[in-house]
């Protein structure tokens, strides 16, 4: 069987959210869009649902995955209905509802409905992807009540870059958003994984915790919350094949890599085909046998090389980590010129082995 996998260490993920509640005192909803970034959305569900205030996923098809698999917990569909004859589906299985343009609010006056809807109503503050213009923010909200299909409305907005953590525009955005709500009688979310980490007098009732449930930075730089958070998920493999090559031998596609000395090679079953990124560069980090080493040349559909030339107690069917606990996925994102939301979700064909349930 081939030695490619996924190891989720579920008890990390645990750890992980309690650190976006202990240090905002909000609730929270973990964000599991995506199969929870790769994770697995059900495996994850599961191990948060005795404690989580809810879930949030991109769409309807996610939310009754969930639903499917038993999870009762509140589910809020981030980017709302996309036609109006999802909203039954909705009430059906109890799903709360961005509403984020004007004509899902008219949708919403419009429909029939057994029982009323938990809606999440969003502010374009400043992102300009989706959300109300402020103008039309407070009717919206006066819309909403009055249609009498609404039993609560949570007030939400987008930051554009909380994650750069000397940026204004942070700021900006929650003045617009205070401008926009003002008078208004309702919860607030304003709160992503980088402003739950990062800015810490966004006041906020519900936040939103991502990338960081998995245990990974969204920053550039070190960050104090960054460094408690614990790594899920390690991707790992097997050396399958060791050459040993003299100066001067090309190693893998395009010749990218040729060797400045004599040196040891080892061949791992990993490649793009399983999400490890492409354009990851030779000195990429990886652990191999225990030891920090580097990758060489291109990566492959199906294999990678790395250096086994001072990594002498590695060989044939040595483990080789090629992110996780010891190896960041963000150190790893950033030599390849990505970021770790990225190579999380483009997990592919490796199996998850889970841990800590």
């Amino acid at each position: 069987m081939r030695p490619a996998r996924a190891l989720i260490d579920l008890q990390a993920l645990r750890h992980n959210y309690q650190l976006a509640r202990e240090i905002t005192g909000a609730k929270a909803l973990a964000v599991i869009k995506a199969d929870a970034y790769g994770h697995g959305a059900v495996r994850v569900a599961q191990a948060l649902e005795a404690e989580a205030n809810g879930f949030a996923v991109a769409c309807i098809e996610e939310a009754l995955e969930l639903r499917a698999a038993g999870i009762r917990a509140p589910v809020l569909l981030l980017e709302g209905f996309f036609e109006a004859d999802e909203l039954p589906l909705i009430i059906e299985h109890d799903l709360w509802c961005v509403v984020h343009s004007l004509w899902q609010l008219e949708a919403i006056e419009q429909a029939r409905l057994s029982k009323p809807l938990t809606v999440w109503l969003k502010l374009d503050s400043g992102m300009h992807r989706v959300g109300l213009h402020p103008k039309d923010f407070q009717e919206a909200y006066q819309r909403l009540l009055a249609s009498g299909k609404v039993a609560k409305i949570v007030l939400m907005s987008h930051f554009a870059r909380a994650d750069e953590l000397d940026c204004v525009c942070s700021n900006e955005q929650v003045a617009v958003f205070e401008a926009a709500r003002q008078g208004l009688s309702a919860e607030v979310s304003l709160r992503n994984s980088p402003s739950v980490m990062g800015w810490p007098n966004v006041s906020s009732d519900w936040v939103r915790p991502g990338i960081m449930l998995y245990g990974a930075t969204p920053f550039g730089e070190d960050q104090a919350i960054a460094a408690r958070l614990q790594p899920v998920m390690t991707l790992e493999s097997k050396v399958i094949c060791v050459r040993e090559l003299p100066a001067g031998e090309p190693v893998g596609y395009g010749a990218r890599f040729v060797t400045p000395k004599p040196m040891r090679v080892g061949v791992v079953a990993m490649g793009y085909a399983d999400g490890y990124p492409r354009h990851a560069p030779t000195g990429t980090p990886v652990l191999v046998a225990g030891q920090r080493s580097q990758l060489l040349g291109r990566v492959s559909m199906d294999m990678l090389c790395v250096d086994l030339t001072d990594v002498h107690q590695a060989g044939l069917g040595s483990t080789v980590e090629l992110w996780g606990k010891n190896i960041l996925a963000s150190d790893v994102a950033t030599a390849a010129e990505t970021i770790p939301y990225q190579i999380f979700c483009n997990l592919r064909r490796v199996p998850r082995l889970y841990s800590g349930a």
